[in-house]
């Protein structure tokens, strides 16, 4: 039985493979190969590596981990996951099955996009979530933000640091706008459009306009998505985890424990920030926090 199974190869998963390498834990880290970010083709924000494309960092993960013999990594996907009364058992795509004494699930999320021609195509060039991931590179030029309510108010304010010239899209709604947000939209300058959209066009390379369906097109280099509820992994509702109505994992204190006794979660699936080094942080803070509980249980 090993000490502990990471599930999930991202920034989250990969640094605290690291961090319990360097406690010489026995870790069996399973990695999918399907990061959430493959289409994004640079990570910004990660402090001397700002600028580096998502799978050079990969690289530079794995490679570092090479040095540390109690880790194993595997690129497989891991089917099922089951809490007993000691251990954690779980079964991969080829049918082996593994346990362990601690479970850290860093499978990040998956991001549904809405349905609207153009923003598949230029999703992670022109479509984003993360306005502090991508903002910068889009400082100056014509951004919408996409979404409804409160929140897509909030977007739009957020992207009023890098561009003047903001429009907030509803997609056909009227948007569930306050009077309040209305006015304070308003007084920053931002545009509503309330028309349901048509299609992003562009290039082939980058996003150019939104066209709506009575006419309307917009300039707009990049559009940014309002954070929406997103499909957490299967394992999670195997293994009972409580989520909020957001489809994220609720972790206690600062050390990404969950409801489930021995099970950890790090990365996208329990914060809306979703910077890598935040994600790589939560992986940091989740080992110390197995490898306390590991050191307690064995000089009890």
């Amino acid at each position: 039985m090993r000490d502990v199974i990471i599930v999930g190869g991202g920034p989250a998963g990969l640094n605290a493979a690291l961090i319990l390498g360097r406690c010489r834990r026995d870790v069996l880290l399973c990695d999918a190969g399907r990061p959430r970010n493959a289409a994004t083709p640079l990570t910004w924000g990660v402090f001397t590596r700002d600028g580096t494309p998502p799978f050079v960092l990969r690289e530079q993960a794995h490679a570092d981990l090479e040095r540390y013999e109690t880790v194993e990594r595997r690129a497989i996907e891991v089917v099922e996951a089951r809490r007993r009364e000691d251990r954690f058992e779980l079964v991969l795509a080829d049918g082996v099955r593994v346990s362990a004494r601690r479970l850290l699930l860093a499978t990040g999320l998956r991001q549904d996009l809405p349905k609207i021609e153009g923003f598949e195509i230029y999703w992670g060039t022109g479509v984003h979530s993360c306005p502090y991931c991508d903002g910068y590179e889009a400082r100056d030029r014509p951004l919408v933000a996409y979404g409804r309510g409160h929140g897509g108010c909030s977007v739009a304010l957020e992207l009023s640091c890098w561009s003047r010239d903001v429009t907030l899209c509803t997609d056909g709604t009227d948007g569930d706008l306050s009077d309040k947000d209305r006015d304070r939209l308003g007084r920053n300058g931002i545009r509503i459009v309330e028309t349901p959209i048509g299609r992003l066009e562009g290039n082939g390379r980058e996003a150019e306009a939104l066209l709506f369906r009575d006419g309307l097109r917009i300039p707009c280099s990049d559009v940014f998505l309002m954070p929406v509820e997103c499909e957490p992994s299967h394992l999670i509702g195997q293994l009972g985890c409580d989520l909020t109505d957001k489809g994220v994992v609720p972790t206690k204190g600062d050390y990404e424990k969950t409801n489930v006794p021995g099970l950890f979660v790090a990365g996208d699936a329990s914060r809306r920030v979703q910077l890598a080094i935040v994600a790589a942080a939560e992986g940091a803070m989740a080992a110390f926090a197995i490898n306390m509980e590991l050191i307690a249980e064995d000089t009890a």
